[in-house]
């Protein structure tokens, strides 16, 4: 099964990306986004597990931009190429995002696409960054690499509208160990 999104979603991915960028599409579905972003960056390399949708993505539409590679395999076990700048993950039902975040990283890229954390609109994470851990967050919204997202409360009096636009990119939230 897939689902894909619609273009205001891949619209805001585009955005973040530049004409240097090789980017790994995890779960590339019919090849929607993958065919845009391969009209404007270096490469994409497009993973897909469902081979029957990957058939007719291949030879339902127009041919394939020559920037695009498309891979069928499952990118939990796959050995990611190590020319990647940047990963998309589209799924926001998705409950690896510390597994792929990780391994994102280790493969050499620099950011991750994705709205697998917040469910509802598109973010660019910095794979590179150094996490801090849940404790060290006074209060406000946090990012956790286990794929939660949430808010950590504190004294109404030191709120501000500066932290309300600061996301803390964490390691270990209170709901790690549910996932």
């Amino acid at each position: 099964m897939y689902a894909p999104y619609d273009q205001s979603t891949y619209q805001s991915v585009l955005e973040l990306l530049g004409p240097e960028d090789v980017v790994l599409d995890i779960g590339a579905g019919d090849l929607r986004f993958s065919r845009q972003a391969a009209l404007t960056v270096e490469k994409v390399y497009a993973v897909e597990i469902n081979a029957q949708v990957l058939d007719q993505a291949c030879t339902r539409f127009e041919p394939m931009p020559d920037r695009l590679i498309t891979i069928c395999a499952d990118a939990q076990v796959l050995d990611f190429p190590t020319d990647i700048t940047v990963g998309v993950l589209l799924m926001r039902h998705c409950t690896h995002f510390r597994f792929y975040s990780e391994k994102l990283r280790k493969a050499g890229a620099k950011r991750l696409i994705t709205n697998a954390r917040w469910r509802m609109s598109t973010e660019e994470v910095d794979l590179q960054v150094e996490r801090l851990s849940y404790r060290e967050v006074d209060m406000g919204w946090y990012a956790c690499l286990c794929g939660r997202a949430g808010f950590k409360v504190g004294p109404a009096e030191q709120w501000s509208i500066e932290k309300d636009k600061l996301v803390h990119e964490v390691a270990d939230c209170p709901q790690c160990n549910q996932v």
